[in-house]
């Protein structure tokens, strides 16, 4: 598949599965409005209100009705509010009526209108208007359209009704200080069949946007693997012991291909088959180049710049999440991590990498980061091999179970968001909000200490960089490992440094070992390899 199929096949399917999921989010909700009530009411929690004043009114910003088209063969909408006063045996009164009389009947009366209202912990706002008492108690009006009064729980329900409509809530003999237990419950007739069209189209929407991902996402398969030329993604980068110069197409000594030393040749050794080295790396591996000359101020703006990259991640990431349920379900019936989608997903963490060691995780480059999934030359870089097998039931408990501790050490280093410093929470009950904020992580505290040092100094600590990487290193291979990409658990440790720790370098292109090496390793030679002698250097040649 060419590159803008791909494109515009992950991009349509993404525009197609997240108002896919919202819909379907937003209908389970209705869904449930209908059923959790044994009423059919949608009701708050009981708080309480209190004022000096003689009256409470609702917020003018939130009149109802406004909105209500007229008359209508469904009920559209039904509020219910209970009152009751604080003070034993006191009697208390609701009132619901036309905007313009209420204000009629309290202007120069001394009352209190509802501005705000917070949850956990609960707080409500108050704006306080001056004035007297009132004329006359509020069951002497004839401008109510519904009102209760009495001692006790009082209870009014009140249909929605076009026009703007204000609440009161008084004393009955209207005296000050309202003192009460609010709560307030809504029912709609349009709640199910709400849920249905929102449950209907959600589906649809998904039904069509995942498999687009999908296809998408594999279809950029060879645009996230190495650059042509290099290495092959999923081969790992340390030189074995047993490859020496054999790896090249070239055997290290007249031994290894099995004929007689020819004269003057360097004398052979035995052969002997070496045993192998296990890795001491975890197979994700992520590095990072510390650039040398770093703006002193850069940094400060860079977030900024990054902004077109967090758009597109953020689209990358939720296809990232469509890609790996999929390649969960895949790995569950196969024991095979799909190795199109695996290429996606790898080059999505890439991506993300580079713009976070840009950005705000590492600050490590004042290079910008480049559009692509691929592996670039860019000082930073993130890889996994990939699994030729995969255990069918670790992808069941991995990825939550299995990884507790690791998660809750990069909550600890990262915050509750992995990678965002601050992060909000809304509860819409009533028309509240509130808001929580975690402040910064342990990470980004150290890359703050860091960048602050570069802005007076012009100097980036290295030990402090080398920290700051571990603490990356940690968490990308846990992303890793909970992303269903490897079986290996990560190991509990803090490897410190730009690069990988334990990782002999790679081999070089050219087949020749690196400048200051021993003699290449003994061993089998390759297939179509051809034997290359050594002479000594301390001998004449033809001498033994």
């Amino acid at each position: 598949m060419k590159k803008p199929a791909a494109i515009i096949m992950l991009v349509v399917g993404i525009l197609l599965a997240l108002p896919g999921l919202a819909a379907l989010a937003g209908g389970a909700v209705a869904s449930a409005v209908g059923s959790i009530q044994g009423d059919g009411y949608l009701t708050s929690g009981t708080s309480r209100f209190s004022v000096n004043s003689f009256a409470l009114t609702s917020p003018r910003a939130d009149t109802m009705g406004q909105e209500v088209p007229g008359r209508l063969p469904f009920d559209i909408g039904t509020l219910r509010l209970r009152a009751e006063s604080v003070a034993p045996g006191k009697a208390v009164f609701i009132g619901i009526a036309p905007q313009a009389d209420v204000e009629k009947y309290l202007a120069g009366v001394h009352h209190s209108e509802l501005l705000n209202v917070y949850q956990r912990p609960f707080r409500a706002d108050y704006r306080d208007v001056p004035g007297s008492s009132p004329a006359a108690p509020p069951t002497d009006q004839r401008i109510w359209s519904a009102s209760v009064s009495g001692t006790g729980q009082q209870e009014l329900t009140w249909n929605l009704a076009p026009g703007a409509w204000e609440i009161v809530v008084m004393n009955a003999d209207a005296s000050s200080g309202v003192d009460v237990q609010l709560q307030a419950g809504f029912h709609s007739d349009l709640f199910r069949p709400a849920a249905t069209a929102l449950l209907v189209a959600g589906i649809i929407a998904l039904l069509i946007g995942i498999p687009l991902v999908v296809f998408g996402a594999a279809g950029l398969r060879r645009h996230a693997g190495p650059p042509t030329g290099g290495p092959p993604r999923g081969a790992p980068a340390t030189a074995g012991p047993a490859m020496g110069m054999a790896g090249s197409g070239y055997a290290a000594g007249p031994a290894m291909s099995g004929g007689p030393a020819p004269s003057g040749a360097f004398p052979a050794p035995q052969p002997f088959a070496p045993a192998p080295v296990p890795p001491t790396g975890y197979p994700a591996r992520l590095v990072g180049e510390l650039d040398q000359g770093l703006s002193r101020w850069l940094w400060l703006v860079k977030w900024f710049l990054a902004i077109p990259h967090f758009i597109l991640l953020f689209f990358l990431w939720f296809a990232f999440v469509v890609t790996t349920i999929v390649a969960g379900f895949a790995i569950l019936f196969t024991g095979r991590y799909p190795q199109a989608l695996f290429d996606f997903n790898v080059g999505v963490m890439r991506w993300n990498w580079r713009v976070a060691f840009y950005a705000y995780a590492a600050l490590g480059t004042d290079r910008y980061p480049p559009f692509t999934l691929r592996r670039t030359d860019y000082p930073a870089d993130f890889d996994v091999d990939y699994p030729e097998r995969l255990s069918r039931g670790l992808v069941l408990v991995k990825w939550w179970l299995l990884a507790i501790p690791h998660l809750l050490l990069v909550a600890a280093f990262a915050g509750a968001t992995g990678t965002v410093w601050r992060w909000q929470a809304g509860d819409s009950v009533i028309g509240s909000a509130y808001e929580r904020g975690s402040g910064l992580s342990l990470l980004g505290l150290l890359v703050l200490v860091a960048a602050v040092i570069l802005l007076f100094t012009g100097r980036y600590q290295r030990p402090l960089f080398d920290l700051i990487l571990g603490v990356d290193r940690w968490i990308y291979r846990v992303l890793a490992y909970t992303s269903l990409m490897r079986d290996e658990y990560p190991p509990f440790r803090l490897d410190q440094g730009a690069g990988e720790p334990g990782l002999a370098p790679e081999v070089p292109s050219a087949g020749l070992p690196p400048a200051g090496a021993g003699p290449p390793a003994v061993g089998p030679p390759a297939a179509g390899a051809r034997a290359v002698t050594f002479a000594p250097t301390s001998r004449p040649p033809g001498r033994r």
